[in-house]
């Protein structure tokens, strides 16, 4: 049994070491092509690169998926079956290429969240519950027939790094039982649900950031875990001088509250920092000013008097 497996960030990572754990044999890694990052514009590789060299597994990097020597290169790997995770999306030309075919872990309940950022999605949007689905590629993007799904509860504290790492573990031990599955041939691919009424994850652009303190408290608390760690979630204020300052969010909570006044900002200088919004309002407790590094609200407060300072919409 000789697989090829495709990813890039350190949730593939996690799932990558589970299949070489449970004794199956890597014939190939394929990963994005180095990129310049940072300041220095150094040359940086994805983590599953780094994975793959420091365990001396066979590598690709392609430019561009369709070309003939990659696919070459790739044929001579003689794989059984192709694994991707967090990836790009492939041509037929190379989904079809194995005998088993090429399947793929998505971190939600397919067909929710179909798209490139399920997890942020689920916690933005209330969601109080998740999961990973392994299915089958085919021609659309994540509308494969379905293998596995396992779910998890979304806690109200969670974040969408704290359920990225959960998902990344829950997903890797997913990938193993559906191998597992496909080379017995007691697995057998299920089409997925149809319909248009399931909530999409698109990807997330610098707007989507963006705080309307007009909305409701709770879909912005959601908002910010949705976010946090990465991109964040990012607010304005202007200072007594009009000076505009950029933050990011990592940690609000929301408190019900009558009669608030969205948007207006309030604070001891000390200890706290609240936001008014719909229904009640947003205690800053994590946070980080544009050129600095992220603190706690009391932290922040001790370097920077924000008394007087106004939300910029």
């Amino acid at each position: 049994m000789k697989i090829v497996f495709m990813g890039t960030p350190d949730f593939a990572v996690t799932s990558l070491r589970a299949i070489l754990d449970a004794g199956y044999q890597v014939a190939g890694v394929v990963t994005v092509p180095d990129r310049p990052t940072g300041r220095g514009l150094k040359m940086t590789c994805s983590p599953v690169k780094q994975f793959a060299l420091d365990n001396s597994l066979p590598l690709l990097q392609p430019e561009k998926l369709r070309d003939p020597l990659f696919q070459s290169q790739l044929r001579d790997w003689q794989a059984d079956l192709f694994f991707v995770v967090a990836f790009r999306m492939l041509p037929q030309s190379v989904w079809a290429m194995p005998p088993m075919g090429t399947f793929n872990l998505h971190a939600s309940l397919l067909p929710r969240y179909r798209g490139a950022a399920p997890i942020n999605w689920a916690i933005i949007n209330g969601d109080t519950q998740t999961g990973v689905t392994t299915f089958m590629l085919n021609e659309r993007i994540d509308e494969g027939s379905l293998l596995l799904q396992q779910s998890t509860p979304i806690a109200p504290d969670d974040t969408a790094g704290t359920l990225h790492d959960r998902l990344a573990q829950m997903g890797s031990r997913l990938v193993v039982q559906t191998i597992q599955g496909l080379v017995a041939g007691t697995l057998k691919p299920r089409p997925q649900p149809t319909g248009d009424d399931q909530p999409p994850a698109p990807k997330i652009f610098k707007p989507d950031c963006a705080v309307d303190w007009r909305m409701d408290g709770r879909r912005i608390a959601d908002l910010v875990r949705g976010l946090s760690p990465y991109p964040a979630a990012t607010m304005q204020l202007a200072d007594t001088a009009g000076t505009v300052h950029s933050f990011k969010l990592f940690e609000v909570t929301f408190q019900p509250a009558p009669d608030t006044a969205p948007g207006v900002l309030s604070t001891d200088g000390k200890t706290y920092a609240k936001i008014g919004v719909n229904g009640g309002f947003i205690s800053l407790l994590r946070l980080q000013i544009s050129g600095k590094k992220a603190m706690s609200i009391a932290e922040f407060l001790r370097g920077c008097n924000i008394t007087g300072w106004k939300i910029v919409y």
